[in-house]
């Protein structure tokens, strides 16, 4: 099982050693290693998130997920995106863009460096609605309860993570953005701070409204296909299907991708602080992506999800923590370390309470012999304990 999900990236992590070693030399061998693990370290959240949003698609689009969607992860993300941020700031096509980065990548780090306040307040802002959508939503499982249940009693109040994410926003434009960012002189970027943040929670709200629509559909639809199929097989005939839970699964895969996107801005930036040398970047970070693609099917197969419950907490507090990072790297530089040990730090902490969640559940039901599963006292006292 292990090999079979981990079977192409072990195979992508040796060919892409071997050609940085063979085009470039040792030096490039050890940035590119380096490079990777920064990725995969940074993205851990990211592939838990994605998981929870994988499970429910089926074996296709988890294929589509690992081939297509690895190849925009890696090609668009990692090697096209910093390009077209380049072209953009610095007014030029793309190919004399791909020129800069070859033939001068300070000139190159710089200009992406300069259109850092736009990325991080689009990639901010998308992230924290991820965030406050989950924090302010009613569920049966809480991990830290004293936070989340006052605040899943606010999610009646409609429209109030957009209204939150708004006011972080005037927040950041207006005080952070309006001061001179250290990489950037003393221009002012509230204006662009405010476009693309706008344009995140844009872009949210279309992507995930329209995954939601359809996947409140999937059922339904499956409900009616199973009709179709019934009465077709008494006339003999074959049932035309509608595909409704196809264009569910396809705003899905969309959905991950623009998640995945704005999980990698932290990476593509963060990769200048190890090389600024554009294919060694590229090379680096998608061998990380890889892992992260794999690592998110690998918890989707093992029902890890359902098996540590607060796993998804976690991942989503991970997410909360980096959008406010980014935001606050509109002026202040965070080191990519401290970004990438919140994260694995908070997933940890989750990994840890569902260990002790499903050990204290075992004792309690080991104790009772009434033989009332879910509905056991013992168990409903442990799980609020904990």
């Amino acid at each position: 099982m292990l090999l079979k999900t981990f079977g192409w990236s072990f195979g992508v992590t040796a060919v892409g050693l071997a050609a940085a070693a063979f085009f470039w030399g040792w030096e490039a061998f050890a940035l590119v290693a380096i490079l990777s693990v920064l990725e995969i370290s940074l993205s851990f959240d990211n592939a838990v998130v994605n998981a929870g949003v994988l499970k429910k698609m089926n074996a296709f689009w988890q294929k589509i997920f690992l081939t297509i969607g690895i190849l925009i992860a890696v090609f668009g993300m990692r090697l096209v995106f910093p390009v077209i941020i380049v072209a953009i700031s610095a007014q030029v096509d793309p190919i004399e863009a791909v020129r800069v980065a070859l033939d001068n990548p300070d000139r190159y780090e710089q200009l992406v460096t300069d259109a850092h306040p736009a990325i991080a307040a689009f990639g901010g802002m998308f992230l924290l609605m991820i965030f406050l959508d989950f924090i302010l939503e009613e569920r049966e499982e809480t991990w830290v309860g004293w936070l989340e249940r006052p605040l899943a009693r606010l999610s009646k109040i409609d429209g109030l993570s957009v209204c939150i994410a708004l006011i972080a926003l005037l927040v950041t434009a207006t005080t952070l953005a309006t001061t001179a960012h250290q990489h950037v002189g003393h221009a002012d970027k509230s204006g662009t701070v405010l476009l693309s943040g706008v344009a995140g929670l844009i872009t949210y709200l279309i992507v995930n409204g329209l995954s939601g629509h359809f996947e409140d559909k999937i059922e339904e639809e499956e409900e009616r296909e199973q009709e179709e199929e019934e009465q077709a097989k008494k006339a003999g005939k074959q049932p035309s299907a509608v595909g409704l839970a196809g264009k569910a699964a396809f705003f899905m895969f969309l959905y991950l991708e623009v998640l995945d996107a704005s999980f990698s801005f932290d990476g593509v930036i963060g990769a200048f602080a190890v090389t600024n040398q554009i294919f060694w970047m590229a090379l680096g970070l998608g061998i990380g992506a890889m892992y992260v693609r794999s690592l998110t099917v690998y918890l989707v197969r093992q029902g890890t999800l359902d098996d540590y419950i607060y796993l998804e907490h976690g991942a989503h507090y991970a997410i909360g923590a980096l959008s406010v990072i980014l935001l606050v790297t509109v002026k202040y530089q965070i080191n990519e370390v401290i970004t990438g040990l919140i994260g694995v730090v908070l997933i940890a902490l989750s990994f840890w309470s569902s260990l002790r969640r499903n050990r204290a559940l075992e004792a309690a039901g080991g104790d009772g012999d009434d033989g009332d599963d879910g509905e056991d006292p013992k168990q409903s006292e442990v799980t609020a304990r904990v």
